[in-house]
């Protein structure tokens, strides 16, 4: 017999609570059945692997080695977690449509998700547990696959049957998108800022008329015979248009909305599935203006698109890991405008860099009437850096100072305000205090943008100085990381009345 035959046993008797065995870890909410199979999710060390037991075409169809009490142990791979998503739909991700208030949970290391399926249990919230930018692919060394795996597999886990979705967030090549597709992905986020012309709002009056000019007869004559001299009402508001504005929007944002009309016709459009669309122009120099916003979309809608949700780029600053900077007056004024505006063409507004931007939350859920998209990330990230403080400090030391060390290269990817000279020195500080970094706004934007920079580190024989020991904490401290995570994005959804 193997080390698995109480779990067996167990699985067996329907008693998945009693399945615990020395040296490994069983997650009951897993346990299910189906057509005479019977499965469950455990942990070995720090490798998680699901038990089959029983016959029929699921226990055919799992890859694994086959023990001698019957059963099988499977790894959690990409072909097993394939298998799973046929036979459990609530294990694959779906898209939402625009009617639910919808949470962007970015997973950079692959161990959030349980935390935060917890987390969203019995709230008006729909997860978005897969979301990665290829920048952040790039510097985490996963890839598209792992991060869907990742979510799937958690689902899985915590038994969690109320549905999430897997965006491909911030995606700018049509490779990039056709590839989160074909994966799987239920939500795209399609990143416009390469096409949108950043130097005109630095130009004279003149030099716009004249850059303006040079384009086609039949595009200004397009711009000017819909807004010119016009205004549309948007609920409460009016959004109007002069001869600037349409110069200006009609340069700065024309070949971004060409760029949208391909991508759905080509992809969206074209898809066997439903797809979350999601246009992105705030990763941009550029404030949105409410007219700027209102142009794009009626660019779209006049000419059939429908779309999951738009993001602007608001006023203020929405920096990584901390809150608002900016008047938060105007920041209520203009986004009473941008949702009135969602809401007129009947799509969600989305709040990107979202994280702990706790003094505007409550703003936001006022005003999109509960109805919005919020993305997240990095905050899980510093979550997890917290847990790693409190449980091992000698490791939290020794990333904290290589962080400081490499800061400015990660200043390359990310624009922060974090002054290093605010930083109180790790020799100031106990082992006690270190999670209170995590609590410092300079502190917690040091860790935020060295995240690549940390996992990436290797010493002179190739050997990582941080990343395996920083996952092995979190793994085998899971639920510290869990109940923080619970606690903190908890936050965030009670302050967006979630």
């Amino acid at each position: 017999m193997s080390q698995y035959t109480a779990v067996i046993e167990a699985m067996k008797s329907g008693n998945a609570e009693g399945a615990g065995v020395p040296g490994i870890i069983v997650y009951p909410r897993s346990f299910t059945r189906k057509d005479g199979v019977s499965l469950m999710m455990v942990r070995e060390d720090l490798n998680k692997k699901i038990i089959a037991y029983g016959s029929g075409a699921l226990m055919d169809e799992l890859s694994g080695e086959e023990l001698p009490e019957g059963g099988k142990i499977c790894g959690v791979t990409h072909t097993n977690r394939l298998v799973l998503n046929r036979h459990f739909p609530y294990t694959a991700p779906r898209a939402f449509g625009t009617q639910v208030a919808t949470l962007g949970l970015g997973d950079r290391l692959g161990l959030a998700s349980p935390g935060h399926i917890q987390t969203v249990l019995g709230r008006d919230v729909m997860p978005i547990l897969a979301q990665q930018s290829i920048r952040e692919l790039n510097l985490t060394g996963r890839d598209y696959k792992e991060v869907l795996d990742a979510a799937c597999y958690a689902a899985f886990q915590e038994g969690y049957t109320g549905g999430f979705g897997a965006d491909g967030d911030h995606l700018k090549v049509e490779s990039d998108i056709r590839m989160s597709l074909e994966l799987g992905f239920t939500m795209l986020t399609l990143d416009c800022s390469e096409k949108i012309d950043n130097t005109i709002d630095g130009l004279s009056d003149a030099e716009v008329s004249a850059k303006y000019a040079a384009l086609p007869a039949d595009v200004r004559g397009h711009y000017e015979g819909r807004y010119l001299g016009k205004s549309f009402q948007v609920g409460q508001f009016t959004v109007s248009f002069n001869q600037a504005d349409v110069m200006r929007n009609a340069l700065i944002y024309g070949e971004a909305i060409q760029f949208m009309k391909h991508v759905y016709r080509t992809y969206i459009v074209t898809a066997d599935r439903e797809i979350d669309f999601e246009i992105s122009i705030d990763e941009t120099l550029s404030i949105t203006a409410p007219a700027s916003h209102y142009l794009v979309a009626n660019e779209l809608y006049s000419d059939g698109m429908t779309i999951y949700s738009m993001a602007p780029r608001f006023c203020g600053e929405f920096q990584k890991g901390i809150d608002y900077i900016g008047d938060i007056a105007q920041f209520e004024r203009e986004l009473a405008v941008h949702a009135a505006i969602a809401d007129h063409f009947g799509y969600k507004l989305s709040i990107h860099s979202g994280s702990d931007k706790f003094s505007v939350f409550p703003i936001i859920a006022e005003h999109t009437k509960g109805r919005f998209h919020v993305k997240t990330a990095g905050t899980n990230w510093l979550e997890a850096v917290r847990a790693v403080a409190r449980v091992n400090p000698s490791l939290y030391r020794r990333m904290h100072a290589y962080a400081v060390e490499h800061f400015h290269e990660a200043l390359a990817y990310y624009h922060v305000k974090a002054d290093l000279k605010k930083v109180k020195p790790l020799d100031q500080v106990s082992d006690e205090r270190l999670p209170e970094y995590m609590d410092d706004e300079d502190a917690r934007q040091l860790i935020h943008i060295t995240y690549g920079i940390l996992l990436q580190a290797k010493d002179a024989q190739g050997r990582s100085l941080f990343k395996d020991e920083f996952y092995r904490t979190l793994i085998e401290q899971e639920d510290a990381y869990e109940n923080a995570l619970k606690a903190h994005i908890g936050r965030h959804l009670d302050l967006l009345g979630k």
